[in-house]
């Protein structure tokens, strides 16, 4: 099962406010989760409180080998948490 780390969209019509989970890669955007590590208030402009994650769960998603979203992995990188990167897929020879 691929898990990645994205937001899933709650809140109003105009008045958006996202969770930040733990998802498999399949599942819709708004669809059930895994694990909640955290919200993010767009709204909110304050520095720092825009967001909050738990970061020793997001550490442990990572560790074993969840892929954060391009969103999730900008608020990582403010927070201080590197995600590892993925292993490339292989690339099959092909014998000409």
């Amino acid at each position: 099962m691929a898990v990645v780390l994205r937001l899933k969209r709650m809140g109003r019509r105009n008045r958006p406010f996202y969770r930040i989970c733990v998802m498999d890669r399949r599942t819709r955007r708004d669809g059930r989760a895994i694990e909640e590590l955290g919200h993010y208030d767009p709204i909110n402009p304050s520095k720092g409180r825009h967001f909050v994650i738990n970061e020793e769960r997001t550490r442990y998603w990572l560790s074993v080998g969840a892929q954060p979203s391009e969103t999730v992995a900008s608020f990582l990188k403010e927070r201080g948490i590197t995600a590892a990167p993925a292993a490339a897929p292989a690339e099959a020879e092909v014998e000409a």
